[in-house]
């Protein structure tokens, strides 16, 4: 389920006036979905409280010529945890998809994943954080309760079922979902996987449409890992190969480009 509640999100931004702050304050100011900004100049910090997705927040910063970094999501209330995925797999699906629970039932999850082809792709937690094959390593759905595969708003459903993202003819999907089934603590060393194509969410009459919603391949994958909450990701220098935050920025999230040691815990992506 699409969500609308918002969260807040806090971007580093490189800003050296208050004219600077100005720039970014216009473009995010009365834009539906935005609630309130709060921006602090000698931090370079933008906090931004609003129902968009973060790369839509992230475009419109960026609109204004300053580079964006995000780094943490917080809920409006109490924290419970929150988690990413740094997804990469075949050619050049790459992408970042951030969970955060928001309360004891709902999960919200962000992200944007590039390089898919056009239409709807489904999406799924696994039960393995195993990428030694890859993404044929993750495992089958994560699937406690043994149950049958389904939509996300499906009674009978695997937890692992989060039904499709959709990409638009640039091959972007960018999304920001709610789910009741999908607790970041059980989730936090499983995986996260994108298929070729559309889940049938357990309706397709297809033999597969009840165990994985004959969705196809397995296109990009990426280990859920434990994450920065708001304000809780100091770095301004990647500790694991000494670029900057904005140095960082410039380098591609997964594959060619970045190497197996930088992209451990790269700061852009935090």
């Amino acid at each position: 389920m699409e969500s609308e509640r918002p969260t807040k999100v806090e971007f580093a931004v490189q800003m050296t006036c208050e004219s600077c702050a100005d720039k970014v304050r216009a473009v995010l100011q009365g834009k539906p979905g935005v609630k309130s900004v709060d921006i602090d100049v000698g931090k370079e910090e933008v906090l931004v409280e609003s129902s968009l997705t973060s790369a839509e927040l992230q475009t419109l910063i960026e609109s204004t010529g300053r580079r964006a970094v995000l780094k943490g999501l917080g809920g409006s209330q109490q924290d419970l945890g929150s988690a990413v995925a740094i997804m990469s797999g075949v050619g050049q699906v790459q992408g970042v998809v951030r969970l955060l629970q928001l309360s004891e039932e709902r999960c919200l999850i962000d992200g944007t994943i590039d390089g898919l082809e056009p239409g709807a792709h489904g999406l799924h937690v696994h039960s393995l954080g195993d990428l030694t094959q890859d993404c044929l390593s993750c495992g089958e759905h994560y699937n406690p309760f043994r149950r049958q595969h389904g939509g996300p708003v499906d009674s009978e459903r695997h937890v692992g079922d989060l039904g499709n993202i959709v990409a638009g003819l640039d091959g972007r999907a960018s999304f920001r979902l709610e789910d009741s089934h999908i607790k970041v603590w059980d989730v936090i060393g499983r995986s996260l996987v994108v298929d070729s194509e559309e889940d049938d969410l357990g309706q397709g009459g297809h033999p597969l449409s009840k165990q994985t919603g004959n969705s196809g391949q397995r296109l990009a994958c990426g280990i859920i890992a434990r994450s920065a909450g708001l304000f809780q990701n100091p770095k301004q220098i990647c500790a694991c190969d000494g670029v900057t935050l904005w140095e960082e920025r410039d380098r591609p999230i997964a594959g060619k480009g970045r190497s197996r040691e930088s992209a451990g815990t790269p700061a852009a992506h935090l």
